[in-house]
């Protein structure tokens, strides 16, 4: 029997055949259908990784337990794909709306380092500055 580890770190198609107790030729089609993608080494063998293990055994729930055909196998894995890359691309928009919210929140609890540094001025009630205005207009100064 061949070993079931090989220098690249992947199982031989007979191997894999003798795990799942499926034909080769059954690895062969799914490979031909684009179902699975082993590597393959320098003389050309086919070698499946621990991650091509765990597709097949979906593939094979599916087709076994499920009654799935190829051309519903190809749909479903296209289909988890598709999910499995909004989900990253939906992780992406939650971390940028989260940096964006932690950096607006930085900006409010410190509003001196905006990209246009100003002075806060004092604001003075209207009736009072016109108060003022007229005082000193008249002559009139506050006695301090």
């Amino acid at each position: 029997m061949a070993t079931k580890r090989k220098s690249r770190g992947g199982y031989m198609i007979s191997v894999v055949a003798e795990m799942y107790e499926i034909h080769p030729q059954t690895l062969r089609l799914y490979e031909r259908e684009g179902l699975l993608r082993p590597s393959r080494s320098d003389g050309n063998t086919r070698l499946y990784t621990d991650e091509d293990l765990e597709r097949l055994e979906f593939i094979l729930n599916l087709a076994r337990d499920l009654g799935v055909n190829i051309a519903g196998i190809a749909i479903v894995l296209q289909m988890r794909e598709r999910m499995e890359e909004m989900n990253r691309q939906m992780q992406g928009f939650v971390d940028y709306v989260r940096e964006e919210m932690l950096a607006r929140i930085n900006q409010q609890q410190n509003p001196g380092a905006g990209l246009v540094p100003f002075k806060r001025t004092a604001l003075v009630p209207v009736k009072a500055a016109k108060k003022k205005a007229r005082d000193q207009g008249a002559g009139i100064r506050e006695q301090p």
